[in-house]
């Protein structure tokens, strides 16, 4: 399936009917048994963000269309739609998936829901939808979301725990000091926060940290205060062509040094922009983030339909954290509905719990639904990690550092030790302050 022109015509037609559905329900579909199910993601097609937008998208269409789509939960079809957040703003594109859409799912609520919480919190309370499976939701702190009045889950855990993964792998290659850069956006701010914390618990110094406006064309002044400092390794929280502008500037003044990113450097733009000649002239570039459990059924599945479906030469391979991690939330997204037997938020946060945890296990979307339909509880066990959350809806993950070979391809991944990584987590990690204490609320972070 190809993203591109060819998809986004096919969004904009399903939005052309969805609208119309919306108008006829005044803004809201009804969950007539055989309406179809929009799912609205927060996309990104403009802004810093934007090389992102199309693999992103295919993230999620892709698993609706090839699977999903092929047994629908409850038997309502889903329909995919994609709003633009880049330019209008977080808000008004979730907005949009509601008020014109009809959304019953919307994909991706991210690091701009501090601007609309209240707007999502009486909604919620008016009409027990939408769903919120997030790909991008891990700056929202970890005790927000997970209930039925706040159905947030996250697939990729909490930004504050990539952070601490970038910290957990320069100690565990000696470095004692590091320089951290990050762009002005707040995941990645969130992000290198926690980098910076870690790396201080862990005893390793932080000779500076430098922040910069994202989607500069040039970031030379930074590498060159960089080469001032000198450190053992570098910690990056920015996007992929600024991280590999940045690395491709600072190897071109003669700099050799350990890069350690996030997880947007999986991405084929990544490579793209730096290169591979800079790959062989440094210490070491690989990202801290999380790898796929490739010894189950699930993957075996996953992987040989993801090369036989998707467009590998435009997205990458099945091993991409985006590719992989999206496909589980949206796999276990719809086994909850069948599961709670409903749509209404407050039914299918508790099943989201349930379907990942205790039962018999399975691994794929038709064996685990066709359980569910002959009665019994299920564990799916996905590619992510066990398919369990926390108590705030946030997905298990197996933290690990990724490097890149020196032909741009990505190596094997070295796996981060859990129990130290929980315990940085727990000591670093940033909770909202709400009143009260369980949703709907207020709160500040």
């Amino acid at each position: 399936m190809m993203i591109g022109n060819t998809q986004l015509g096919r969004v904009t037609a399903v939005i052309g009917a969805t609208a119309l559905l919306a108008s006829a329900f005044g803004g809201s579909v009804a969950a007539q048994s055989d309406d179809p199910v929009v799912v609205c993601e927060l996309a990104y097609y403009t802004g810093e963000f934007a090389p992102y937008g199309p693999s992103l998208t295919n993230d999620v269409a892709w698993p609706i269309e090839n699977i999903i789509n092929a047994d629908p939960p409850l038997g309502r079809t889903w329909q995919f739609v994609a709003e633009d957040l880049g330019t209008a703003g977080e808000a008004q594109a979730a907005r949009t998936c509601l008020e014109k859409h009809g959304a019953e799912i919307v994909v991706s609520i991210a690091h701009g829901y501090r601007t609309y919480r209240d707007f999502m919190m009486e909604w919620w309370q008016e009409n027990d939808s939408p769903l919120g499976p997030s790909v991008h939701g891990g700056a929202i702190p970890g005790n927000l979301g997970g209930k039925g009045a706040e159905p947030i889950f996250r697939a990729q855990g909490l930004d504050e725990a990539l952070g601490t993964s970038g910290s957990l792998y320069a100690d565990s290659i000696g470095a004692e000091n590091v320089v951290i850069f990050a762009t002005q956006v707040e995941g990645f701010q969130l992000a290198a926060d926690a980098a910076q914390k870690g790396a201080e618990a862990l005893g390793i110094e932080v000779l500076a940290r430098i922040d910069v406006p994202a989607e500069q064309p040039s970031y030379r002044a930074e590498a060159q205060r960089i080469a001032d400092l000198a450190p053992d390794a570098v910690i990056v929280q920015a996007g992929s062509t600024e991280s590999a502008t940045l690395i491709k500037q600072a190897a071109e003044a003669g700099l050799s040094l350990n890069w350690i990113g996030e997880t947007g450097w999986v991405l084929k733009e990544f490579i793209d922009t730096l290169g591979t000649e800079p790959i062989a002239s440094q210490q070491g570039i690989g990202f801290a983030a999380f790898s796929p459990n490739t010894t189950t059924p699930a993957w075996e599945y996953y992987s040989q339909l993801w090369n036989d479906t998707a467009d590998v030469e435009q997205f990458g391979g099945p091993e991409d954290q985006y590719h992989f991690s999206t496909y589980d939330l949206m796999v276990q997204t719809a086994l909850a509905v069948e599961a709670a037997g409903s749509y209404n938020a407050s039914e299918w946060a508790p099943a989201m719990f349930e379907v990942g945890d205790g039962g018999e296990v399975c691994y794929t979307y038709a064996d685990c639904l066709a359980l569910i339909r002959d009665g019994q509880d299920v564990d799916y066990e996905g590619i992510t990690g066990p398919g369990t959350y926390t108590s705030g809806g946030v997905n298990a993950v197996n933290s690990s550092y990724t490097p890149f070979n020196e032909d741009g391809t990505v190596g094997e991944a070295v796996l981060l030790d859990p129990d130290t990584a929980l315990a940085l987590i727990d000591e670093i990690k940033t909770e909202a302050t709400c009143d009260p204490a369980d949703p709907p609320n207020s709160c500040e972070w």
